[in-house]
């Protein structure tokens, strides 16, 4: 690590902005966002049919979201404000590195979900939460058990993002940092209230593309100023800034090298904990549920290899100038060097945007971490309530729910999450706990189920009592490998010890590869043979409901046959080879990307103690940041062509009186998509149950 001022929490800094601009973005902004919104669902229930009054509608967009929109949207699940602060800060610790791993531990997650998601698609394809497939194949206990690790997952991310999002706004406006933290979550709430999944898919599509083009504009604003000049620039002033502070565990003490030992620890710990974060995020399953079958693979893929720009790109520019021009006068710190305070609180992204920019950077980075925050928050919230409302409220209140009930329980799910993680968060900054904290320890809490989810998806053998204990398990023992390691580097168990790498990365790597072992072992005592075509015996978008719960889409909707079985949703011996492979694109892609990503990029260049050269430096900047505008033109543009324009043109006729509910069907192309036109394909007394479903 760095050596850094001592850990004082005092920051002499002067806020560039008022703190009438900081309400204004987190109060005014995020009210007129949710009424736009809000505006924008009446339009597309006037227009197209999307009913948010209708349970799958409000939780699965239908289940018809398209591979450019879903491609956005993953890469704004991903944006959160932890990615854009935590990439910079890691960069100013390690060097190069850092933001490398970041986006490296990122990224393969992202693309593996794929996998994931299309085997849900194939196996239970009118699930909810992943949370649902649990229960199905394993019973209440399991189902509790995993439920409570799901909500401790989106507890601890949401807390994770709120302490970086307010520190960074109290930095750059002087707003109290509770009031931020209080205030940053209303605007998510009213626009999750109304639009459901739907209003998430289009506020992510819109924060991102706010977040990409500020991205872009410091790419080249960085070497726009007197202060740097070019990239050959930069690298000498950042080989200037190892010479004075030299980096302990690096190559040479440079920053200028893949060779960091502080660095591949972080990138470890990283990965498993971002492994953890996707797989026991049922968000990121209500997103593979809501996109059509044909988007699910494409959609994650395009969007995990376009998001690694992201952190990779913006984490090397400005930890890079931060690092030099951290002597120069035009820094907000100077003379000193920032403090680990400021650090761990996120503070190295603003303060280079402030020495880069100005006020103007200190808007920028305001009004991209606001952002950030509000677009994964909303993803939080929809998921949370999705669990309130399907697994908790239907499942153990009220049975026979119908749609004002569960929609009821989500409005609830949703108010409740949102004043609860701002809560949550606020007890841990009182505590002394900040960014760098969580982004350190969040793989110790939400890595011990990922192997049992996985193993439920995907493997026919595990056993009940493996499921069940496996996670419980690893829980414990990476809780008490944490908090021993803790104990152990630094004599005593504080916020600072159990906040040190070593500590967080032994425990995360017990909690995630720990419960492999428990789950095999009782898999060998206890073994079970599940039976994949169990989960269509069980109608979940009409389980126990009135049959005037409308269905995803008329090309998915399952009926029964004489016998009492599920029939295969409309799609057919040739529709379920075309899902398994997708199926095996996914797997290829995942493996492909960690590869790359994890292995034949990166573990050469460490191994052998490469010190960046001059031209070396510039490539890798230069191909960073291509990279960076190209994923910005596939967050913006690849939607607007794949569907957006067909949704506008249907708006536009629709307004114009034009009946798009009732051409639905006709526009239909036959693969399981359309341009959103969705609950309006369907009449609104079709009854599931009926042989004629599918006459839609």
């Amino acid at each position: 690590m760095t050596s850094l001022h001592a850990r004082d929490g005092i920051s002499t800094v002067q806020p560039p902005l008022s703190q009438a601009v900081g309400y204004v973005v987190v109060v005014v902004i995020g009210v007129i966002i949710a009424l736009v919104m809000m505006l924008i669902t009446k339009v597309l229930k006037k227009t197209t049919g999307e009913d948010n009054e209708k349970t799958e509608m409000f939780m699965t967009a239908n289940r018809t979201v398209r591979t450019g929109l879903t491609a956005s949207a993953v890469i704004s699940s991903w944006l959160w404000s932890t990615a854009l602060l935590g990439s910079s800060f890691v960069g100013y610790d390690y060097g190069v590195a850092g933001p490398f791993w970041f986006a490296a531990g990122c990224s393969p997650m992202i693309v593996f979900f794929a996998l994931l998601g299309i085997s849900c698609k194939r196996k239970i394809p009118e699930a909810h939460t992943s949370l649902e497939v649990v229960r199905i194949r394993y019973g209440h206990v399991a189902h509790v058990v995993f439920m409570i690790l799901c909500l401790v997952n989106n507890i601890f991310a949401c807390a994770n993002m709120l302490l970086g999002a307010a520190a960074v706004i109290t930095a750059v406006t002087g707003m109290h940092i509770i009031a931020a933290t209080f205030l940053l979550p209303v605007g998510v709430t009213l626009y999750t209230f109304v639009g459901g999944i739907k209003a998430t898919f289009l506020t992510d599509y819109f924060h991102t593309a706010i977040i990409m083009i500020i991205a872009c504009y410091f790419s080249v604003k960085a070497f726009s100023t007197d202060q740097v000049g070019s990239v050959g620039d930069l690298f000498e002033l950042v080989q200037a800034a190892a010479q004075r502070h030299p980096v302990s565990g690096n190559q040479d003490g440079t920053y200028l090298t893949m060779t960091s030992k502080s660095a591949i620890l972080f990138g470890i710990l990283h990965t498993l904990g971002n492994f953890g974060l996707v797989i026991m995020d049922t968000s990121y399953f209500i997103k593979a549920f809501s996109a059509s079958p044909a988007a699910v693979v494409p959609g994650y893929t395009i969007g995990g290899i376009a998001y690694f720009a992201i952190p990779w790109a913006l984490g090397t520019v400005m930890s890079s100038v931060a690092l030099g021009l951290e002597n120069h006068s035009s820094f907000p710190t100077f003379p000193r060097r920032m403090t680990s305070t400021e650090v761990g609180n996120g503070l190295v992204l603003p303060y280079a945007a402030i020495t880069i920019a100005g006020k103007g950077g200190a808007a920028a980075v305001l009004l991209i971490t606001f952002m950030a925050c509000t677009s994964t928050l909303s993803a939080q919230v929809i998921a949370v309530s999705s669990i309130l409302s399907f697994d908790v409220y239907r499942e153990y209140f009220k049975k026979k729910a119908t749609d004002r009930d569960l929609i009821r329980a989500s409005h609830f799910g949703v108010i409740f999450f949102a004043v609860f993680s701002a809560a949550f968060s606020t007890m841990l900054h009182y505590v002394g706990i900040n960014l760098g904290w969580t982004l350190y320890m969040l793989g110790v809490v939400t890595c011990p189920g990922i192997f049992p989810m996985i193993f439920t998806i995907l493997w026919q053998r595990q056993s009940k009592a493996a499921a069940i204990l496996s996670p419980i398990l690893g829980l414990a023992t990476g809780m008490a490998v944490w908090l021993g390691t803790a104990s152990h580097f630094s004599g005593e168990v504080s916020v600072a010890s159990t906040g040190q790498v070593l500590p967080c990365l032994y425990g995360t790597v017990a909690s995630c590869m720990s419960p492999i072992v428990y789950s095999v072992l009782i898999t060998f005592v206890r073994p079970q043979n599940y039976d994949w075509n169990d989960f269509k015996k069980v109608k979940l978008s009409l389980e126990k409901l009135d049959s005037d719960l409308t269905t995803a889409h008329h090309d998915q909707v399952s009926s029964r046959g004489d016998d009492g079985s599920v029939e295969d949703g409309g799609r057919g011996a040739q529709d379920q080879k075309e899902l398994k492979r997708w199926g095996r694109i996914a797997a290829f892609w995942a493996a492909a990307t960690f590869l790359g990503h994890w292995v034949i990029w990166p573990l050469p260049m460490y191994g052998s103690g490469y010190v960046f050269g001059k031209k070396f430096y510039i490539a890798w900047v230069i191909v960073g940041i291509i990279w960076l505008w190209l994923s910005m033109l596939v967050a913006i543009f690849y939607p607007i062509f794949d569907g957006g324009l067909e949704q506008i043109r249907d708006v536009y006729r629709g307004l114009r009186g034009h009946n798009n509910v009732t051409e639905g069907a006709r526009n239909n192309d036959g693969k399981g998509e359309s341009s959103s036109l969705s609950v309006g394909s369907i009449s609104e007394d079709t009854h599931i149950g009926d042989s004629q479903e599918n006459k839609t």
